[in-house]
């Protein structure tokens, strides 16, 4: 579903991503973790091209990000066409981002009617189904002023697959969240990853990633550290950078 080749990022003289090469399959959850700075949340933001990359190749379901190729060559593609492209990734951001003026029905409807052209009352009956799916059907006319933070993020998640998309990108979704708020949006994820839904996950939560991934990344100044199963990796980790991490945070 993602293949990641030599993917480079810089910012002016700061050279984020140094070459990640990767793969996820269909299907499967994929647990990237790391400390701040590693360039984690850079190279999810990469995989839908809201960061553009400077070497390298990205594919989503075979199709190249944010470039078309022509004689060897990758030339960028237009606005709409990259908006063409990012409407199957799906994102779930560390703040929520909702729309403060909507509800939390509105904000799920929104994208469907206005890319995908969807009448407001199929696009409303999805919502519904999908606010019930993370458990808010008793929410769905309150404004985000009105929810707490764990509900929030579960709109914003129920906003995501309102666009029915191929693949779920979650920058870090609980980091944000008082800790009793965190396992109401992990069972979430959880009933996604059932679902079989492909998922990407920048997060900080080892259990999660221990119980629920089918690989894990541990990334470090912008490379792949250590990859593996995530029991493999938590338990027993090889390198010595990996070891030092987990200590912290285990």
């Amino acid at each position: 579903m993602v293949k990641s080749e030599g993917v480079h990022k810089s910012y002016g003289a700061s050279h984020v991503l140094k070459g990640i090469d990767l793969e996820v399959a269909p299907g499967e959850v994929f647990c990237l973790i790391g400390p701040s700075g590693s360039g984690k949340s850079t190279f999810l933001r990469c995989i839908n091209h809201l960061e553009k990359i400077n070497a390298g190749r990205l594919s989503v379901d075979g199709e190249l990000v944010g470039y078309r190729e022509h004689d060897g060559r990758l030339y960028e593609l237009r606005d709409s066409e990259v908006a063409l492209r990012r409407r199957d990734i799906g994102m779930v951001f560390q703040r929520f981002n909702l729309f403060p003026h909507m509800t939390a029905i509105e904000n799920v409807m929104e994208a469907p009617v206005q890319v995908l052209r969807e009448s407001r009352a199929v696009a409303r009956e999805r919502a519904e189904r999908l606010l019930d799916r993370v458990g808010l059907s008793d929410k769905q006319d309150s404004y985000p002023s009105q929810l707490s933070g764990g509900q929030q993020q579960r709109v914003a998640i129920a906003r995501a697959l309102a666009m029915q998309p191929k693949l779920m990108l979650f920058d870090e979704p609980t980091s944000a969240l008082d800790p009793e708020l965190v396992g109401d949006v992990l069972d979430v994820m959880r009933g996604l990853a059932e679902e079989g839904m492909t998922m990407i996950v920048v997060t900080h939560e080892m259990g999660f990633a221990r119980e629920v991934g089918d690989a894990l990344v541990f990334m470090d100044d912008g490379v792949v550290v250590e990859a593996g199963h995530p029991r493999d990796v938590l338990t027993n980790p090889r390198h010595e950078r990996t070891q030092a991490f987990l200590s912290k945070v285990l």
